[in-house]
């Protein structure tokens, strides 16, 4: 930063938010707010600043309800370079200012939460290439947000430990390959991922890939009941659960795994083994795409998609802070958006679980959340939040066209919240 020797004051006009960056020096201002309602310029980047300022080692403050969940960030140049470099609507405030802040969120619903550590996360995805995206790294790369990438070799060998985060996509822990069959069993890419995981299976010492990713399973149940934060999406977050169980129980029909299923299968599930949801009825024909009776694309699908829409929970932001901040947006409804698992039957959801998100007309749930052991589970339902119907082999969503998403915003709620206080989350 350029200085005088008068300390000389420097504005950097921005057209969409006409905010002005002061030098603390001359300005004596004491924090930098990052609002997240309407005002924002660039929602999903300012996810990326706030956890930028966490790398630094700033403490920084989530500012639940405010302004649609705001971020508080100790005055820094670097910060606000970043900001005016990205576009991220950001505003410089006196002390007198901040706590001016303060007694309109003790007065409200509205709660100060405390985020003190990077977290460091660590995205599921297979090393080969696929013929789809996943829309957390879209958003972790959008964002600048840094992310290890981890598959069955490095989950089997315990590198999860390592992890705050660990987040799950399109993936299939029943080992029946997304159950891709009836439309894409002839498809070269289809045959070259079966030929991949089965030579994966035999070198970790499986038979079957079906029984290699139960092992997978078991290890990330293992990761969530030890204190980790695991957040999936699409047909992970069914596959996950079926998978547990089914925990000694082959599901998989021989095209999947060469061999039958166990005769009764049905009848021996053990719905108590699940993090999310229970009493579901598996389908074992291997020419029909559902796994099981617990996703509701079916129903969306005949619905169409401008009748598809989900509407966010309001939760206490004093008594219920950790719902608070993983639904905070600058809208309460939100768009659908479909995927392999598109949402979830209410009835067939745990009644332990907190629904987040739920398209209540339906019954059909799209977004919850969950405490096992000493960790937690978020599942959101759907692929790609910008795009509704997102088939095998298009494109990436282009996020720069998206900067506002409210879809987005949730996946990117779920980053920053195991930086939270601990002891202020036992509130």
């Amino acid at each position: 930063m350029i200085r005088s020797s008068h300390h000389l004051l420097f504005l950097f006009c921005v057209c969409a938010g006409a905010f002005i960056l002061l030098c603390p020096a001359f300005s004596h201002a004491a924090s930098i707010l990052v609002p997240m309602d309407l005002a924002q310029t660039n929602h999903l980047k300012a996810y990326g600043l706030a956890y930028h300022a966490l790398e630094k080692g700033h403490t920084i403050q989530w500012l639940l309800n405010y302004r649609g969940g705001s971020f508080l960030i100790p005055m820094d140049d670097g910060v606000l370079y970043e900001a005016r470099l990205k576009n991220i609507t950001v505003q410089d405030l006196s002390a007198s200012e901040v706590a001016l802040i303060y007694a309109e969120i003790e007065k409200e619903n509205m709660e100060t939460i405390v985020l003190e550590k990077a977290p460091r996360i660590a995205v599921y995805i297979p090393p080969v290439a696929q013929p789809w995206d996943d829309a957390v790294m879209l958003a972790l790369t959008y964002a600048e947000i840094p992310f290890d990438r981890v598959f069955d070799e490095e989950v089997l060998a315990g590198v999860l430990d390592r992890y705050d985060w660990l987040h799950l996509h399109h993936e299939d822990f029943t080992g029946q390959y997304g159950k891709f069959y009836a439309a894409y069993r002839h498809a070269e890419w289809y045959k070259t991922q079966q030929v991949q995981f089965e030579a994966l299976a035999r070198k970790l010492g499986y038979d079957k890939v079906s029984e290699e990713k139960k092992a997978v399973a078991e290890k990330i149940r293992q990761y969530v009941l030890n204190g980790g934060f695991l957040f999936a999406m699409c047909s992970a977050t069914d596959t996950i659960d079926i998978a547990f169980a089914a925990n000694g129980i082959d599901i998989a029909p021989r095209e999947f795994d060469h061999d039958g299923i166990t005769p009764g299968f049905q009848d021996m599930l053990q719905y108590d083994r699940c993090l999310a949801f229970t009493n579901f009825r598996l389908i074992s024909n291997p020419l029909v795409y559902e796994f099981s009776d617990i996703d509701t694309s079916d129903y969306v699908k005949a619905r169409g998609s401008e009748a598809d829409y989900f509407t966010l929970f309001s939760f206490s932001a004093k008594y219920d802070p950790v719902p608070t901040m993983l639904t905070q947006n600058h809208v309460n409804v939100v768009k659908g958006f479909l995927g392999q698992t598109t949402g979830y039957k209410k009835s067939l959801v745990k009644k332990s679980v907190v629904i987040l998100g739920e398209d209540q007309a339906h019954s059909e749930v799209k977004y919850l959340h969950g405490n096992f052991g000493r960790g937690t589970f978020t599942f959101l339902g759907g692929h790609d939040p910008e795009d509704y119907q997102h088939a095998v082999g298009d494109p990436p969503t282009d996020l720069s066209l998206h900067v506002n998403s409210p879809g987005y915003r949730l996946i990117l709620n779920n980053i920053l919240f195991p930086a939270a206080k601990k002891k202020k989350m036992k509130t």
